[in-house]
């Protein structure tokens, strides 16, 4: 089946971004709602948030394919399996898993050539920071605030290439979110130079982290090094990373300078 001829719903945001990249909008029948959509790139009907989505809207598209992603959406996976829909469910947590993801769905719409030239780009834009910083800033990444949850493993992973030490290291490795929640306690005594924050689907209350109980003697705090990611650019994995892990490495950069001003003071 050429692409041309698909229908394909996207209930993740990277993957409608993804095929967009690729140049086969026009099989994409159906996003989610969390898809910002591209300068001139024309719309498409929504039919989720990520946690949810109606099922009937989706059938009612008569899609060829639909692409989920994570354990969230097992659920709504399910249901559609069982009204018959071809669904391609993907889980995704580390860069190469992310990577081979890309490719998988750039076969899915007969766009490989166009999937490596990306991902060529994509390997290059998170290349490692070079030469590697002398001081690596202790850095702690925020999924979630009530509870606390730490990052999953591209975050860290890309933390790491930017330059920093990511102090809950190892807990990225858990691929739920509940076996990465820590307490405000274990954060206090990480005492993170840099944190980051982005929680999924809602902003980030900088007035809140900083008002914590206990976290006001936490360097990153005092120093003024907190900073909310958008959730486009840090937890959507597909190509946007790109976005993100230019931010975290500016941040560490920042960090790193005056790190060096300090100490030769």
């Amino acid at each position: 089946m050429s692409s041309t001829q698909q229908r394909i719903i996207c209930l993740s945001a990277e993957a409608a971004d993804w095929l967009w990249r690729l140049g086969a909008w026009e099989s994409v029948a159906g996003v989610t709602a969390y898809f910002k959509l591209p300068p001139g790139a024309p719309p498409k009907p929504v039919v989720s948030g990520f946690s949810s989505a109606s099922v009937e809207s989706v059938l009612g598209l008569n899609p060829d394919l639909v692409i989920t992603f994570s354990d969230v959406q097992a659920g709504i996976a399910a249901q559609l399996i069982a009204r018959g829909c071809s669904v391609l469910a993907t889980n995704q947590r580390t860069l190469e898993e992310v990577e081979a993801t890309l490719i998988l769905l750039a076969r899915s719409v007969n766009r490989i050539h166009e999937g490596e030239a990306l991902l060529r780009e994509f390997r290059t834009r998170l290349a490692p920071t070079s030469p590697p910083p002398n001081r690596r800033p202790r850095v702690y990444f925020e999924e979630w605030d009530s509870p606390l949850i730490t990052g999953i493993a591209w975050v860290g992973e890309l933390i790491e290439r930017a330059g920093g030490d990511d102090v809950f290291s190892a807990l990225r490795a858990q691929r739920r979110a509940p076996d990465r929640v820590v307490t405000s306690e274990q954060v206090v005594a990480m005492r993170p130079e840099i944190i980051f924050a982005s929680w999924c689907g809602k902003p980030v209350s900088m007035e809140g982290i900083i008002s914590r109980p206990g976290w006001n003697n936490l360097p990153a705090i005092q120093q003024g090094r907190v900073y909310e990611l958008k959730s486009a650019a840090i937890l959507q994995p597909g190509f946007g990373l790109v976005q993100g892990y230019d931010e975290i490495k500016s941040r560490l950069q920042t960090w790193s300078e005056g790190f060096i001003i300090k100490h030769q003071t």
